[in-house]
């Protein structure tokens, strides 16, 4: 047997037209002749045909039972199959169609025929291999240019944050550190079934890069206060809380080029509301409660919990302790009662990537 020559197998338990059949096909392919559905399958563990030709009518698995077995097999699902059969009638035509066979030839058939039949199926068969091998390879082609771009636009994005960070030194690595803040609280709220209907449309990957880019409006404050050594005097402050509208409208800027709307609306939100407290006193909107978007406040605490850990000139750093009580101490105040009971189950996932991170 040649590796090159195509495989059939001829089903039938008429010895007669096993012969025929091996005769009319032997020159071209290499023929299996087997004399029952059962043997068939026992022969199916050793190899795996181009095609099988199968009679309909025969002892113990008829044709019909035989294709409808093979299509629950995963190794012989996709073998095509033709039906020879003294069968004419629509119905019984119809029917082995229908369980999956291609094609459908009344017996006695012509050796040219059948093999003008076998012929083109294979062709098509092998056509549409190519097809699905052709789909295969731009699919991946396609993903690997998207894994390209995506890692461009996190390229970017952590470009952007990290100019964001050399402009406000007092940082550090801030931006980084909420990042895996909001992963922690964002898996706590899937694992407690809260928010289930407004998570479930989020794609967390594009909500944890969007949310390097809440404080983007900072490029915007300027130098003498973002470097101010000492605490912010209330004009200084309310030049200050503008970097959440800042950070708006550079986002909004950047939409209008992209049509990235899911990363750049979620890092919008982000932006202008991390700042907002639940009892409406925050800014820059002065939203209450559950007007505020679930990112702002899950952003509020992160946000907040960082600011007390880090040193400033005017303050000392809190320890993880502290800063607990302290969001404990404005639940209901600043931030989401609900949330502040999740921050506090999960705080100690906090506390361990603070003394890691620097």
């Amino acid at each position: 047997m040649s590796a090159d020559r195509k495989k059939i197998m001829l089903v039938d338990d008429d010895i007669t037209n096993l012969t025929v059949g091996k005769n009319a096909l032997i020159e071209k392919y290499d023929v299996f002749t087997i004399p029952s559905g059962e043997k068939l399958f026992k022969m199916l563990d050793k190899v795996i045909p181009d095609m099988i030709l199968l009679d309909v009518d025969m002892p113990g698995m008829n044709g019909y039972d035989v294709i409808s077995a093979l299509k629950k097999r995963e190794n012989a699902a996709n073998i095509p199959v033709i039906f020879l059969t003294a069968q004419n009638d629509d119905g019984s035509e119809l029917r082995g169609l229908s369980l999956g066979a291609i094609d459908y030839i009344t017996k006695p058939f012509s050796p040219l025929l059948l093999l003008k039949r076998i012929e083109v199926h294979l062709l098509v068969e092998s056509q549409k291999r190519e097809l699905t091998e052709y789909n295969t390879n731009l699919q991946n082609m396609v993903r690997e240019k998207t894994c390209e771009v995506v890692s461009l636009q996190n390229a970017i994005l952590r470009t952007v944050a990290e100019l964001v960070e050399s402009r406000d030194a007092i940082t550090g690595s801030h931006i980084e550190r909420t990042e895996r803040y909001l992963k922690i609280l964002v898996e706590a709220l899937k694992k407690e079934n809260l928010h289930q209907e407004e998570i479930a449309h989020w794609d967390t990957d594009i909500l944890f890069r969007s949310a390097q880019l809440h404080d983007v409006g900072k490029i915007a404050i300027k130098d003498y206060i973002l470097f101010k050594p000492e605490k912010l005097n209330e004009e200084e402050f309310e030049e200050m809380k503008k970097h959440t509208t800042f950070g708006v409208q550079v986002i909004e800027k950047i939409g209008e080029s992209t049509s990235e709307r899911i990363f750049l609306e979620h890092a919008k939100i982000f932006a202008g509301t991390h700042h907002e407290k639940w009892d409406g006193t925050g800014y820059p909107n002065g939203l209450k409660g559950v007007e505020i978007p679930l990112q702002g406040r899950l952003m509020a605490i992160v946000d907040v919990y960082d600011a007390l850990l880090s040193e400033r000139p005017y303050k000392k750093a809190f320890t993880h302790d502290e800063a607990v009580a302290i969001i404990k101490g404005n639940s209901g105040i600043h931030f989401d009662p609900e949330l502040v009971d999740l921050f506090i189950s999960v705080s100690g996932k906090f506390a361990a990537i603070a003394q890691t991170e620097p």
